[in-house]
Parts: C-alpha cells; sequence; structure tokens
C-alpha cells in the first residue's frame, strides 16, 4: 500500500510538548514494510528523514522539520516462550512491557509510564532504575543508507541516554525491528516491581504536556559530595539528578512566555498553554545556564531539537 505523502503538516499534535512548526513532508508508515520502503527512498536519494514515534522526547523547531518527517505506526509485537521477542519500533514501550509480563518475562519493568515507542527508547537508550532499554537487545533490523539488514546492537554505539542518532550528523540509519532476550521472571515480582515504579513516577511527573526529564543526570562524584540535602545513595552512586540541580537553583515553577519548569518535578519543562518551541528551548538554556553558574557543571539535554534551529538566538 502507497503511503500518501502530505505538505507542510504541523507537528505539534504529534509531540508530548505541543509545540513546534511543520515537516516539509509528512507521511504516515502503517507497518514495517511501508517504514523500510520510505527509509530506503529517502537514503537513495540523500533526502533528510526523521522519523517520529509519539513524539515525547523531541522538539521540532518554530521553522519547520525540512525533508520528509515519517510517522512510525508499526505496532507488531512477538513474544516467544523461550524469552525471545521481536518488536516493530513503533510499538509503544509500555505496551511492549505489557506483553512480555504477561509472557512471565522479566526485565522491562521500568517501562511503565515512559510515554514513547520502542523506536524513541533505542535512539535515546532509555532506562530508569539502573536499568536500560540498551542491556536486552540482541539485534536489530535496520535500514542503512538505502539497504535493509539485520546487525548486532554495536551500531547504535549505546552509551547513557544516547546512541548514534542523537549526533549532530547521524548516519542514515532506520530502525524498523528489534529482537530482545529478556530472562525469565516470578509473575507477581513483575507486576509488583512495575507498580512502584508507576507509583513513583505518578507522585513526581506531571500532568501538563512535556517532554518528560528534559535533561540528563550528571555523573560527578565531587559534585555529590558536596551537596548536602542529596541523599546518601546518590552521594554513594556519584549521580546528581538534574532535577535536584535545577530545584536546589530555585528555578521550580519559573515561566517563560508559556513554558514552565515544573514544581512537582524540576526537570519536566511544561507547555502551560500556547509556548512555542523557541520560548520551551529558551527556558531550557536560562536553567542550563543557572545551574552552571551554580555549581559549574553542564546539563546535556535529553530532549532532541529536531528541524530547523539556524535562526535560533540570532535577534
Amino acid at each position: 500500500m502507497t503511503m500518501a505523502v502530505l505538505r507542510a503538516v504541523s507537528l505539534r499534535p504529534y509531540t508530548t510538548l505541543r509545540a513546534g512548526g511543520a515537516a516539509e513532508r509528512f507521511a504516515v508508515a502503517g507497518d514495517v514494510e511501508q517504514l523500510a520502503r520510505a527509509a530506503a527512498a529517502a537514503h537513495g536519494i540523500g533526502d533528510r528523514l526523521t522519523v517520529l514515534g509519539w513524539g515525547s522526547n523531541v522538539l521540532p523547531a518554530d521553522a519547520g522539520v525540512p525533508g520528509f518527517v515519517v510517522h512510525n505506526r508499526a505496532r507488531r509485537i512477538e513474544v516467544g516462550d523461550d524469552g525471545h521477542v521481536v518488536a516493530d519500533t513503533g510499538c509503544g514501550f509500555q505496551e511492549l512491557f505489557l506483553k512480555t509480563a504477561q509472557a512471565g518475562l522479566a526485565g522491562l519493568e521500568f517501562a511503565v509510564g515512559i510515554p514513547g515507542t520502542l523506536g524513541g527508547a533505542l535512539v535515546s537508550n532509555a532506562g530508569a532504575y539502573r536499568s536500560n532499554v540498551s542491556e536486552f537487545l540482541t539485534e536489530l533490523e535496520v535500514v542503512l543508507e538505502g539497504r535493509r539488514m539485520w546487525t548486532g546492537p554495536e551500531i547504535m554505539h549505546f552509551s547513557y541516554r544516547d546512541s548514534v542518532l542523537r549526533r549532530n550528523e547521524p548516519p542514515a540509519l532506520t530502525l524498523l525491528r528489534v529482537r530482545f532476550r529478556l530472562p525469565k521472571g516470578r509473575g507477581k515480582a513483575i507486576y509488583d516491581e512495575a507498580r512502584e515504579y508507576q507509583r513513583q513516577r505518578i507522585s513526581k511527573q506531571p500532568p501538563p504536556a512535556s517532554a518528560g526529564s528534559f535533561f540528563k543526570n550528571v555523573a560527578d562524584p565531587i559534585l555529590a559530595m558536596r551537596l548536602p540535602r542529596l541523599p546518601e545513595a546518590l552521594k554513594t552512586a556519584g549521580v546528581v539528578p538534574a532535577g535536584f540541580l535545577i530545584q536546589d537553583a530555585e528555578l521550580a515553577g519559573l515561566r517563560h512566555k508559556g513554558a514552565m519548569f515544573s514544581r512537582r518535578h524540576a526537570n519536566f519543562i511544561v507547555n502551560t498553554g500556547g509556548a512555542t518551541a523557541t520560548a520551551i528551548r529558551e527556558l531550557a538554556e536560562l536553567g542550563a545556564r543557572a545551574v552552571f553558574e551554580r555549581y559549574g557543571v553542564r546539563l546535556e539535554e535529553e530532549v532532541l531539537y529536531i528541524g530547523d534551529w539556524s535562526a535560533y538566538g540570532s535577534s
């Protein structure tokens, strides 16, 4: 089935921050075959391809996203009794957990409450509570420079909340499907752990439009030891949550043109209504400067800025 390609489609409805401009060209891939064909065609002519899932970790520029944007709705999940799982990258990350948990497989409990797709989770090596999605991967099906293939996880160069697809000049690499190997678990223990993670998220995460955690946490044992209010477990681990630094810098609740650092969780920037992508980025950079001036550390965005930001900061 041929995908319909539209022009000048607003991406606001396709991002959880509800901000940003339009895609130059836009189409919806309903399955892996459509996604693969779109990727191969774009790679073949050197077209800029952006794949969007639920848009929970991206901020499109107000000036728009040049090239071809494909909304990935390929969401098939196959779970084997032996712990092997094959999943399309457009499936919901939480849905993947539920299907694997129903089969008695453990490892993805941290995915509960993460509002994104498997593809987005892979791009940023999503994780929580000392787990990352990359640790369970065995293979990825990709389109690389126009050629469809299965390959090992090393192609992604995973690190903390990072992969090769977050680089300024990423390769022509599109993620189609993933193979996991998950360990067997006990049903009650799996769901109990997931419920506890969900409870923590509900208590911390704000309800308005946001992108989740905006900045990565800081690995700095020296800084951790000199913060008197940081919990001892984090001091021992040498990790300082970005939200702790933003809160400690008294930025929680700070508003800027419709964007705000959440009072409930300071590492969440929320769109309180009508905030532009530019306003959200300005607030993020204001917060990062304040944290640097106070603590001497530079916060790194977990959220990806996509599209044409060339005019940002020039006025």
